[in-house]
């Protein structure tokens, strides 16, 4: 039985795209095996979104290649993001490199690879050719409907939390993100479909289901109708909502605009809709918005924000934040610190600048130095955390409802869930028979970015 390693980079989407390939790979008699040194196949998902995630990804793949010393015929691959926006010049940085497949081809990953293995393992050497397109296969086109491709599911033993792909793609065109072109255009898959899906993992035990989407909030605008003054995302959040056996619904993650009363008012009568929401807000500049080709004023962010924590008042929100944007002076800085402050988010991802190949902002001029980047980095990092912590303290005495998840990653002793807040609370327990379970939990402890407590 030949064996398949996976590494995946960047977002949870990326997840969820390996997740359906590792699926396909398990039902074509495949192991997927966390040993990359004793695997047939290796695969890497990566991200573009930042120029780390892909040098991560090359440097992982290069080192990797040492294994084909000991194993002539493994297969080596490129999946996901930076695999379609770079597409036949990886074959070049990478020497051994054997397969390349774009955001509109996992359900294709397995036909490539398996091929590729199954020719090198019967030594047909009489042949030249060693897949299905000569000696690489590189394909990275796009392809309708391949939206509809990510909806099978790996099964995990007392599983109570899964992603579920509702749309692909992405027509924002931020000046700064490389999405559109690497994902395409906006897709979204039938409701019907997604409702069938979140019912099977119901079936198979997960309680809470986490809806993907590049602007989750903006799904089906261009297939699908409003009813009744609801846009087809309050529909999807409806019909979900109506599934039995179903606790919490999460969404990641929407974008101001296309983030309307209809959303709003959904936290008012849909419970089961957790009480968080990450809401990337980028800058608390509007010059800075507008160099970014994100089309709202700061004062529309935090009217949005305000609105939602008014219909669901012990709601949470997350936020990212891009510091050292090209133009970026003091005075746009301190706008969003104050922002920030102002809407005392609960935890926010700050991202310095970098450039990305082919977008408009790599162009632009009055680039900022690294070192600026990196001291508004380290400042606003230091507002951000300041926060976190007092929202966490401030949780200590209270009973928090808890899914919990199973055994803790960096404590087997110990079990981890999330609040409706979206806070990890670590506590004690059996796993087998609390994983999947709702519990009331009194908080303890907090350590300034995890709680602590005890099952009552």
């Amino acid at each position: 039985m030949p064996k398949v390693h996976i590494r995946t980079y960047g977002c949870q989407m990326n997840e969820r795209d390996s997740e359906q390939v590792a699926q396909m790979f398990s039902e074509g008699g495949y192991t997927v095996t966390g040993d990359e040194a004793d695997a047939d196949a290796i695969l890497i998902n990566t991200c573009s979104v930042r120029d780390q995630a892909e040098q991560k990804a090359l440097g992982k793949m290069g080192h990797m290649g040492s294994h084909r010393k000991q194993k002539p015929h493994v297969v080596y691959g490129f999946m996901g993001c930076m695999a379609q926006s770079r597409g036949p010049e990886l074959f070049e940085r990478i020497p051994h490199l054997d397969v390349v497949v774009g955001t509109q081809k996992y359900h294709k990953v397995f036909e490539y690879v398996d091929t590729v293995l199954k020719r090198r393992l019967e030594r047909r050497m009489d042949e030249l050719e060693l897949s299905l397109q000569g000696e690489n296969v590189c394909d990275v086109e796009e392809e309708s409907g391949s939206q509809n491709t990510i909806r099978d599911h790996v099964p995990k033993e007392h599983q109570s939390t899964a992603f579920v792909s509702i749309m692909q793609g992405c027509n924002m065109r931020c000046s700064f993100c490389i999405v559109p072109d690497t994902r395409g255009k906006e897709r979204g898959r039938p409701i019907p479909e997604i409702v069938e899906e979140v019912k099977s993992l119901v079936a198979h035990g997960v309680r809470e289901v986490t809806l993907l989407g590049q602007i989750v909030n903006l799904y089906g605008r261009t297939e699908f109708d409003k009813i009744d003054g609801k846009s087809p995302f309050v529909q999807l959040l409806e019909a979900v909502h109506a599934i039995d056996g179903l606790e919490r619904i999460r969404f990641t993650s929407p974008h101001p605009i296309g983030y309307r009363d209809d959303l709003v008012a959904a936290f008012t009568y849909l419970p089961k809709l957790c009480s968080h929401i990450h809401f990337p807000m980028q800058s608390g500049s509007d010059a800075i918005l507008k160099r970014m080709r994100r089309p709202y004023k700061n004062a529309k962010f935090i009217e949005i924000c305000e609105k939602m924590k008014a219909a669901r008042p012990d709601l949470a929100i997350t936020t990212d934040i891009i510091v050292g944007f090209p133009g970026e002076t003091e005075e746009d800085f301190q706008a969003t610190i104050d922002t920030v402050e102002r809407l005392q988010f609960d935890n926010a991802f700050v991202f310095r600048y970098s450039k990305r190949k082919d977008t408009p902002a790599a162009e632009m001029e009055d680039q900022l130095p690294e070192r600026v980047k990196e001291e508004r980095n380290q400042r606003l990092l230091d507002v951000v955390n300041r926060l976190a912590k007092a929202k966490n303290q401030a949780a200590v005495g209270t009973r928090q409802q808890v899914l919990c998840e199973g055994t803790s990653k960096n404590n087997k002793e110990t079990l981890s869930g999330r609040t409706p807040q979206n806070k990890i609370l670590i506590f004690k327990g059996d796993p087998a028979k609390l994983t999947g379970q709702i519990l009331d939990i009194d908080v303890k402890e907090s350590t300034g970015f995890t709680l602590y407590g005890d099952v009552v």
